[in-house]
């Protein structure tokens, strides 16, 4: 098996069992992760996991078609949890790539529909609303907020 293939095979694992510590040591220190609603680089990456497997009580992962070489690799990968806003019940199916650097993931790249996400996390907003560019500003801007007061009242500090 591909070393960097055994790296991302760690991540899941950690994900599955919520080891946001573990997560994080995954990460190279100039690491950049984007999603949907997130951007984020450096320590703040393995914060913004961190805040997700705390809050994540009932959350469950599964991932599949672990793939990589020496500079990339892909990943798919499914979580179900209840929104923490909302407790509104979500799965959601996302597709990963990654780049890698000194055998640590330094980009990483996770691509879901954020229509049928938002469908499900807030309801009839996420109906009404959801494939709007207003809607999509207002998540981010709540989550980049939320982590922001999760970095806060957790003390979190760069290393």
């Amino acid at each position: 098996m591909h070393p960097n293939v055994e790296l991302l095979q760690r991540f899941y694992l950690a994900f599955s069992r919520r080891d946001y510590a573990a997560m994080a040591a995954c990460y190279h220190s100039q690491a950049h992760f984007t999603d949907e609603v997130f951007d984020l680089h450096g320590w703040q990456v393995g914060a913004m996991w961190r805040m997700l497997c705390v809050r994540g009580t009932d959350l469950r992962v599964e991932f599949g078609n672990l793939q990589a070489d020496d500079t990339r690799g892909r990943a798919h990968w499914e979580a179900w949890y209840s929104f923490s806003m909302t407790r509104r019940k979500v799965h959601n199916i996302i597709d990963a790539e990654f780049e890698f650097r000194d055998g640590l993931i330094l980009r990483h790249v996770d691509r879901f529909d954020f229509y049928r996400w938002s469908r499900q996390a807030l309801g009839l907003p996420g109906l009404l609303l959801g494939w709007t560019d207003k809607l999509r500003t207002k998540v981010k801007a709540t989550a980049a907020n939320g982590l922001q007061e999760f970095i806060a009242r957790e003390k979190l500090t760069p290393p």
